[in-house]
């Protein structure tokens, strides 16, 4: 007797994107984006890597209202900054219960419809595209679903629960932007560095359905999230030691292109929203004082929104997180053109 029931057959990548194509100014304005990107990861721009907006993106006209705040402030600091937005649609759950992102429930109070869903979260990063000039990056919480955005995302994240999978990684392999391996939440780098290792390398696999080939990614690179000890204790790892010991891993298994993405919230900040102020500080100190970690830390992941912290969903507060607590706008602001002055 069976316990999952098929609800319907959902349209392949390739249809979705016939049935829901995008404006002729999207491809050139991420086939720049990318080659900028690349050459950060590469080492051939100086630029600094802001990952930065909503834990998740769960309200379309609040995250877009986000994302032309945040294409301003972009004005700017553009010259030392490059800005690729957190546009986050597919969460994941330590207990696999609880909201799952835009694609699950495109209404976070109505019920999980998955095609809904699909389309609600490429027609939203279409609309950043179209309207910021921003390609985004996104969770690859479900490899399998990558190729229903694959033409509009300039970035991909591995959490933190799924870096140790087999089919992330490989996946990861062959996406052709980068891609970055979160340490896992027990903080034991040799997962996060097999992944690498896993995702730079050519590999053969089956992928809906097909069996494929990748060349292998060389811009997978770590994000230190920070971990959870045996006793439950948030433990940071952007120190200026944790670095010189990525440094070192990085040096042994003589990857390509050393990086490092650190991510200022998670167990680097314990939750705690507005230590994200003092962790980005910390870290750019680090690289000013060190050539070696200038040159591996390419940039931060923020969480932030309108509002600062979070709500429970149904609380109805506009451009406030429904998720992990987020710095607020103003707050957030302030602290783009501080981090451009301390590039």
């Amino acid at each position: 007797m069976s316990g999952m029931e098929f609800i319907r057959k959902l349209p392949t990548p390739e249809e979705l994107k016939e049935q829901f194509p995008l404006d002729a100014s999207v491809a050139p304005i991420k086939e720049a984006r990318d080659k900028e990107i690349a050459d950060i990861f590469e080492g051939k721009s100086d630029k600094f890597l802001l990952i930065i907006g909503p834990c998740s993106a769960d309200n379309e006209d609040a995250v877009l209202d986000y994302m032309n705040r945040l294409a301003k402030a972009y004005e700017k600091i553009k010259d030392k900054i490059f800005i690729i937005p957190r546009v986050y649609t597919n969460k994941p759950r330590t207990t696999g219960l609880g909201y799952k992102g835009m694609l699950h429930q495109p209404n976070p109070e109505g019920d999980e419809d998955m095609l809904a869903g699909i389309i609600a979260i490429r027609e939203m990063h279409a609309r950043v595209v179209r309207e910021t000039g921003f390609t985004c990056a996104e969770e690859m919480l479900y490899p399998e679903n990558h190729r229903y955005l694959s033409d509009l995302l300039s970035y991909v994240a591995v959490g933190a629960r799924s870096v140790e999978d087999q089919q992330h990684r490989i996946v990861a392999s062959g996406i052709g932007i980068p891609a970055g391996m979160k340490n896992p939440t027990s903080g034991d780098m040799s997962v996060m560095m097999n992944s690498i290792i896993a995702a730079q390398n050519p590999q053969k696999f089956l992928y809906r359905g097909w069996e494929v080939k990748t060349t292998g990614n060389p811009l997978a690179h770590a994000i230190m999230r920070g971990y959870v000890n045996q006793f439950g204790q948030s433990i940071p790892n952007y120190h200026y030691e944790d670095l010189r010991r990525l440094i070192d891993s990085y040096e042994e298994l003589g990857l390509k292109n050393p990086a490092a993405i650190i991510d200022t919230n998670h167990s680097n900040s314990g939750k705690k929203y507005l230590e994200q102020i003092r962790i980005a500080k910390d870290v750019m100190h680090s690289r000013k004082v060190n050539p070696e970690i200038h040159k591996l830390v390419k940039g931060l992941m923020i969480e932030s929104y309108i509002e600062d912290g979070a709500q429970k969903i149904g609380e109805g507060v506009y451009g406030k997180s429904i998720t992990d607590p987020c710095l607020g706008w103003d707050k957030t602001e302030q602290l783009l053109f501080e981090l451009a002055e301390l590039v």
